[in-house]
């Protein structure tokens, strides 16, 4: 079982605990290649979704795999939480921990919100992304994704481009890449790199083409429209001129080197559409392990058929 009883963020993890959960994901791979795609390693446990903030991918994918788990699931958010009536957070929790729920899968625009609910319940949370923060799950499948490519992960060279200080992907991948001893490169325009370069303890940089020669995984991050205050770029496709991942810089990378994106993406703006989908992308890769890592890290930490939970 894992180190830590809730997964808040990836800097609590230990190398053990990744690999852990990776090879618990691999196995969970033939799963999902059978006709009847599911198991019966969480039957009887009870797992609450609770998405207060929109979400298509991290939503279906955690559905998703608490089916294949077997597990009893109850999804709630946006206009059905009583959040939204003027309930406070802790009084939502406990009324649904009354209800003796084995697990919260949290999504929240506040920063910090998954680390409260731990606060109110006995439950098992898991931080399904919140706000600028962090994102762990993401970084757990984007880190399954690239170590099936290349069989590890130690020594691999990563670029994390695009809108790094609005990322909650960025916050929980940088940390998670070099617990398994990738090195990692920044790169952004100055208006969206983080403001302490010291804060990640890796390089950071403006210039996209300086760098994508020597990379192993070029990682483009969506940039977060909808979480800026006024105009942070000059434009859209200035942007993707100095920034963007297109066919030119693609061929200057490693004959090896693949694409990751988190998704959904601003097509033509961090990302060309051919590039989305040429031969190095594996942006497809990284939806179907999202689902081979959150059983894994729902079984390993709700104690898969043992029923027994981490401490």
């Amino acid at each position: 079982m894992l180190s830590v009883k809730h997964l808040i963020d990836t800097t609590s993890l230990t190398a053990d605990d990744i690999t852990q959960i990776l090879d618990t994901a691999r196995s969970f791979s033939e799963v999902n290649k059978r006709a009847i795609k599911k198991v019966p390693a969480l039957r009887g446990r009870t797992i609450v979704n609770l998405f207060l903030e929109p979400s298509t991918r991290t939503k279906s994918s955690f559905e998703l795999a608490e089916k294949r788990l077997s597990a009893d699931s109850l999804s709630m958010g946006g206009a059905t939480s009583s959040v939204v009536k003027g309930e406070s957070l802790a009084d939502t929790i406990e009324t649904i921990d009354a209800m003796n729920v084995d697990m919260f899968i949290c999504r929240a625009k506040l920063a910090g919100t998954p680390q409260k609910i731990t606060e109110h319940t006995d439950a098992i949370v898991i931080n399904a992304g919140d706000g600028k923060h962090q994102h762990p799950t993401q970084a757990m499948l984007d880190l399954y994704t690239i170590r099936e490519n290349f069989g590890h992960l130690d020594g691999l060279k990563v670029a994390i481009v695009g809108d790094l200080s609005h990322s909650r992907v960025c916050g929980s991948l940088v940390p998670a890449l070099k617990t398994m001893g990738a090195d990692v490169t920044l790169v952004g325009p100055p208006t969206f790199q983080v403001d302490d370069p010291d804060y990640y303890g890796v390089p950071q940089t403006a210039d996209f083409d300086a760098v994508i020669p020597e990379m192993d995984v070029v990682y483009m991050l969506r940039v977060q429209l909808e979480r800026m205050e006024g105009a942070a770029i000059p434009s859209r496709r200035e942007y993707n001129r100095l920034w963007g991942l297109d066919m030119a810089r693609v061929n200057r990378m490693k004959p090896e080197a693949i694409i990751c994106h988190p998704g959904p993406m601003n097509r033509g703006m961090e990302i060309n559409a051919d590039v989305a989908d040429c031969a190095r992308s594996r942006i497809l890769d990284q939806v179907n392990a999202g689902v081979l890592t959150r059983m894994a890290e729902m079984y390993l930490l709700l104690g898969g058929e043992n029923n027994g939970v981490s401490a």
